[in-house]
């Protein structure tokens, strides 16, 4: 059976606990860079049509949600997820490139950002078109910061002053900034023909 990626709607809700019981799982195993969420979170998440599921069958196999700041100048793609038993399959990969069309189709002249620790994130995101920045480019959004309360270095961040953590921010145009960069590479291979 193949695995589907979709957006999450209210069909999904009764997934949110083992959602929130895999973040937990996961921030025990790797320590670090995973913030705790709730179910209810989850759910108004599913709600809003601001995340992603990916499944086998009706199997749980993966998660991922965004959410706007700064009055939309920023969407971040945040808590992505997937089950222990399909890791190392490509299915981040699958998940977060749904999640980064949801972004930039729902908010077209927000930047989206993240913050992982993860090298596979990173990569993914890389290949994205996503870039690694300092945090002073990320949004000074308070609400988005405070997601990182329940990070073990959280102390990290607070200590200085929310400009620096052990995770790598990483920053994409927005869908608008991209289509002007397109029509400026056209214009200029355009006039190199010339």
């Amino acid at each position: 059976m193949e695995i589907s990626i979709s957006i999450a709607s209210d069909a999904h809700l009764h997934y949110a606990e083992e959602i929130c019981n895999e973040y937990a799982a996961s921030a025990q195993v790797r320590g670090t860079g995973i913030a705790k969420r709730s179910p209810e979170y989850v759910i108004a998440k599913m709600k809003a049509g601001d995340a992603v599921i990916a499944l086998k069958g009706e199997q749980f196999v993966g998660f991922c949600y965004i959410e706007s700041f700064e009055d939309k100048k920023y969407v971040s793609n945040s808590g992505l997820l997937v089950h222990p038993d399909f890791r190392g399959k490509g299915i981040a990969k699958k998940i977060k490139k749904h999640v980064f069309s949801l972004a930039r189709d729902r908010y077209p002249a927000s930047r989206v950002f993240g913050i992982t620790t993860s090298l596979a994130v990173m990569r993914i995101n890389t290949s994205l078109g996503y870039h690694p920045v300092t945090f002073s480019e990320l949004t000074k959004d308070e609400a988005f910061w405070k997601g990182c309360s329940s990070c073990s270095n959280y102390e990290i961040l607070k200590s200085k002053d929310y400009q620096m953590c052990l995770c790598t921010g990483m920053l994409a145009p927005s869908k608008n900034e991209s289509m002007k960069l397109d029509l400026s590479s056209m214009i200029l291979k355009e006039d190199k023909n010339e």
